[in-house]
């Protein structure tokens, strides 16, 4: 422990490609994918038979057999074995929580190094039998005779034996993710060529990005395929507007394939460590993770299920110091492009920041050109856990190429209502 908060270093991430579900990890588990992703982390930054402090990883649509998914990823790579792993999940949110978590323990003292990671395949998805028939199941379990075995099965009919399939959609209210964005985008007037814009903007970004060579350091080759697979360089607004709506087929329906991101499998870390630690195996620091906010809203009782990070990132700047403007780059997750639309409409809103925020007045608008500028989960897709990493890892490669002092700002919109917020600066600033 230390009298004196230290910084935390941002070393760097390293992530496999992401890519659409059933597509080419159709075979691959949570498993192979975090594995592979801190073992890309392993390999990018020397760690071969490093004991880490701790890996805090974990994913969303999880077997049973998961129950530790992230030690068993650590076993499973060259790290030593005497590297302690944590499970942990906060829907979308859970790798960035992960870095958050880790980045306490080392600034107070605890800890000096760790890698945080997210996996998530909805390709592997964790088909089980309705409870009456579990239950039937572990009663026949326990049966010791055969009139103990037909007692349990009488009355079995066909309907027990159909799978159920993980539920999409929130349990409070029974709404898809997608359902809860469209009263968004309805209540904020996001228009549907707003959202295309927003998703060809994304694309493009991203194209130019891998273009240019910025993803090199950051993805590694695996199972096969060495870009995302979703990413689509020639889109244009045209082509997104012949797309059908998804989650409505009214006239005022306008969330489409093309402005939600797709279902994604995929996995990402990222590694976090004292100066000193750094600086004894010779790692260069990329940026600092300086502050982090998660907050929650009430979207059982009407409030946008996904405008948590309207409420994380208001918290963050009040806590920091910050103004909204105060950043070179933000890094807003696209689950929808809606969602982000909105997220920038209440900022700007007087109303919301005075009624909901507890502001004076609006937040104020951001310079767009400053927004995902290496494109974000439109384009390259949205394994939920593993976004946050992914984030974390991009903005730092970001501010690692600026010359002079450079400032990030992450939001990320999860299940259940809540919102992840980090700010990661660059090495210029001053101590």
């Amino acid at each position: 422990m230390t009298d004196k908060l230290r910084r935390v270093a941002v070393i760097g991430g390293s992530r496999i490609p992401f890519c659409r579900s059933n597509t080419i990890y159709a075979e691959k588990t949570n498993l192979d994918m975090l594995a592979a992703a801190i073992q890309g982390v392993a390999d990018r930054f020397g760690l071969d038979g490093e004991q880490m402090d701790e890996v805090v990883a974990g994913a969303v649509t999880t077997h049973s057999k998961d129950w530790n998914l992230a030690r068993e990823a650590v076993l499973s790579t060259t790290l030593s074995p005497l590297t302690p792993g944590i499970t942990i999940q906060q829907a979308c949110g859970t790798s960035l929580q992960a870095a958050l978590g880790i980045a306490a323990k080392i600034s107070s003292g605890q800890i000096e190094c760790g890698i945080a990671a997210g996996t998530d395949t909805t390709s592997d998805a964790p088909i089980v039998f309705s409870r009456r028939f579990s239950r039937r199941l572990v009663k026949l379990g326990r049966a010791r005779s055969m009139s103990e075995r037909l007692k349990v099965l009488k009355g079995l009919s066909p309907a027990e034996l159909k799978p159920v399939p993980p539920a999409n959609g929130e349990p409070r209210t029974h709404l898809s993710m997608g359902q809860h964005c469209e009263r968004m985008a309805r209540e904020w007037n996001i228009s549907r060529e707003a959202q295309d814009e927003l998703a060809v903007q994304s694309h493009h970004a991203a194209a130019r990005a891998w273009d240019e060579g910025f993803f090199d350091p950051l993805v590694q080759t695996w199972g096969g395929v060495a870009r995302d697979n979703n990413l689509r360089p020639d889109t244009d607004s045209e082509q997104m507007a012949k797309l059908r709506t998804v989650f409505g087929r009214d006239e005022s329906a306008t969330l489409t394939a093309g402005n939600s991101t797709p279902l994604t499998d995929g996995a990402a870390g990222v590694l976090l460590a004292s100066e000193e630690w750094a600086a004894q195996r010779g790692l260069p620091v990329q940026a600092y993770l300086t502050a982090g906010r998660h907050s929650a809203v009430d979207f059982v009782n009407d409030e946008g299920l996904l405008m948590a990070p309207t409420v994380a990132v208001s918290e963050l700047l009040d806590r920091s110091g910050h103004n909204l403007q105060d950043f070179d780059f933000y890094e807003l997750h696209e689950a929808f492009a809606a969602q982000v639309l909105c997220t920038l409409a209440a900022w700007e809103s007087d109303d919301y920041c005075r009624n909901r925020l507890g502001r004076e007045k609006a937040m104020g608008a951001i310079d767009r050109s400053k927004l995902n500028v290496k494109g974000s989960s439109l384009a390259v897709g949205h394994p939920f856990a593993a976004t946050g990493a992914r984030i974390l890892g991009t903005l730092s490669e970001i501010l690692s190429k600026q010359d002079g002092p450079a400032r990030g700002l992450i939001s990320v919109c999860t299940a259940g209502g809540m919102g992840v917020a980090a700010i990661v600066e660059s090495t210029d600033y001053a101590v």
